[in-house]
């Protein structure tokens, strides 16, 4: 006889079996119980939740002879039939492999055929989201129409590519992820049931490696009793490839102190002990979630699955952090898992551990804000050397992402930005007083705000320098009748149309011996003037 997988050998073979997803079981057993049984059922929610095995006890209860509080027997004509596979009238179909127009054709010609030996003829659609849009198109009438003795049961992992009109003829049941501390009684009690033992420890491992799955966690459990009949912390790492509680605190302390060769090395003894480097960076990113969760959760109750000992480690690591930090080290876990789907793992690993033990080396914005807030916490009477080399450094960073700003260093006392307009420059003024009689036909008010005004040419926009509040007021208005005669007025004396915008005197900046005024005074040169049209 073959082996049989204890996710297999554990099912739930009724409702009241199944864990975690009470929500959804007592709703189904009321509903059975009272004789209220709808045409179209849909079950979604992350993958090893419960969707399959609930939609296949439905299944079965519908089809039950004798129900028991709205769970099937187990025990009558049908109930057996239908454990054993001998019912034909139970239809599984996969999605994903069976999902064109034409297999729904086929499935509609066979709904109008009456059950051969049961009630109801169900069909269990899985991953149901697979389907074409012409099989959606080709499902929706006979959902809407369906025969009295057909039940569907929809099964998905993504609710949101259904279309709406499939949604609203379905009754809909959400599985939600199942408590690690569900999982982990679980595990036991079939350690207990299988002869074998398994610590609390290891039990919180697998619980955090399934993600609220109870498939996956029956399914690691099975790997690992095959290693060893008594399951510790080190046979789940041993078995799934993990790299260890203290391993993840040494990156973490490598990383927080800018140690680039104690992490590369860390690198090169995992991967000789051919831990897999997505595995690996996956645990990271899961390690500084909970420095996260840490450092922000106050109280004894947190949203961690860990063993007690680990959780007083988290704790020591994280106060020795910024939160700042955590939030921006977990960013960048996060984007070069991206990258490192289809890159050389190893050498993507290692560039990112680089690049966080070394903040020059990150031209990102956040990373910027957070070297700047760094230097703005130096004390001004003692900068150094190194925080003017730092200061170059953030500087050359921001002009990599935005090419606009200067980056050279050789900066005067005081630098005059207000004459640094477009080459086409200043509007002649006569040309400027034609423009405010021609304004005056059909904007008079418009025409004396403007009064003492001047305006610039900047490639396509005329920027209109007037010191009068008003002005702004009036080219923002809802209608934007100002704005449109301001602008033919502007195209009939110049023979050519602009875009709008208002001119924004520059200041005179002094540039102090404080390596801060360097990057204020290189970003000015960022600023738009005012809102453009």
């Amino acid at each position: 006889m073959s082996y049989k997988a204890l996710y297999r050998k554990y099912r739930p073979s009724e409702f009241s079996d199944v864990v975690g997803q009470e929500h959804i079981t007592e709703t189904l057993k009321s509903e059975l119980s009272s004789g209220k049984i709808f045409h179209a059922y849909l079950f979604t929610g992350t993958r090893g939740t419960g969707k399959t095995t609930c939609a296949k006890i439905l299944a079965k209860a519908v089809n039950c002879l004798s129900l028991k509080g709205g769970d099937p027997c187990g025990e009558c004509e049908a109930c057996r039939a239908i454990e054993d596979g001998e019912v034909m009238d139970i239809v599984e179909i996969d999605a994903a492999s069976n999902n064109s127009v034409e297999n729904i054709r086929e499935l509609r010609e066979q709904v109008n055929f009456t059950p051969a030996n049961a009630k109801y003829r169900v069909y269990i659609i899985d991953e149901v989201h697979m389907l074409t849009l012409q099989a959606f198109n080709a499902l929706l009438k006979t959902l809407e129409e369906p025969p009295a003795h057909v039940i569907f049961i929809l099964a998905t992992t993504e609710v949101h590519k259904l279309p709406s009109t499939i949604l609203s003829r379905c009754q809909r049941f959400d599985f939600k992820r199942i408590e690690p501390q569900v999982i982990c009684d679980r595990l036991k009690y079939v350690a207990e049931k299988e002869g074998f033992t398994i610590t609390d420890n290891a039990a919180n491992m697998i619980a955090s490696i399934a993600d609220g799955g109870m498939r996956d966690a029956l399914s690691t459990l099975d790997l690992c009793v095959s290693a060893d009949k008594n399951i510790t912390e080190e046979v789940v790492a041993k078995v799934c490839g993990l790299a260890g509680n203290d391993y993840l605190l040494q990156f973490a302390e490598c990383i927080r102190n800018l140690d680039a060769q104690g992490a590369l090395l860390l690198t090169d003894r995992l991967y000789s002990a051919s831990v897999d480097m997505l595995k690996l960076l996956g645990d990271l990113i899961l390690h500084y979630r909970n420095l996260m969760i840490v450092k922000t959760v106050k109280g004894e109750h947190k949203p961690i699955v860990c063993s007690a000992s680990h959780l007083q480690k988290l704790t020591e690591q994280a106060s020795s952090y910024d939160i700042e930090d955590i939030v921006l080290t977990l960013r960048y876990l996060q984007d070069s898992a991206v990258k490192m789907q289809n890159g050389n793992r190893r050498s993507e690993m290692e560039l990112m551990l680089v690049r966080l033990c070394s903040p020059s080396l990150r031209h990102d914005i956040d990373s910027l804000e957070r070297r700047i807030a760094a230097l703005e916490k130096m004390p001004r009477a003692k900068v150094t050397d190194t925080a003017k080399t730092e200061t170059v450094s953030v500087v050359e960073a921001v002009a990599e992402i935005i090419p606009e700003v200067v980056t050279d260093n050789t900066v005067s006392d005081t630098v005059d930005t207000e004459s640094d307009t477009d080459s086409e420059g200043l509007v002649d003024t006569e040309v400027w007083i034609s423009v405010l009689e021609e304004l005056s036909k059909s904007a008079p008010l418009l025409r004396g705000i403007l009064n003492s005004s001047r305006a610039f040419i900047k490639g396509d926009f005329c920027l209109v320098d007037c010191e009068n509040p008003q002005f702004a007021e009036l080219m923002n208005s809802a209608n934007g009748q100002y704005k449109e005669s301001l602008r033919r007025a502007i195209e009939t004396v110049v023979g050519r149309s602009f875009k709008l915008g208002p001119y924004k005197k520059r200041e005179r900046v002094v540039v102090s011996d404080d390596p801060l005024d360097v990057i204020r005074n290189r970003l000015k040169a960022l600023e738009v003037p005012g809102k453009q049209n």
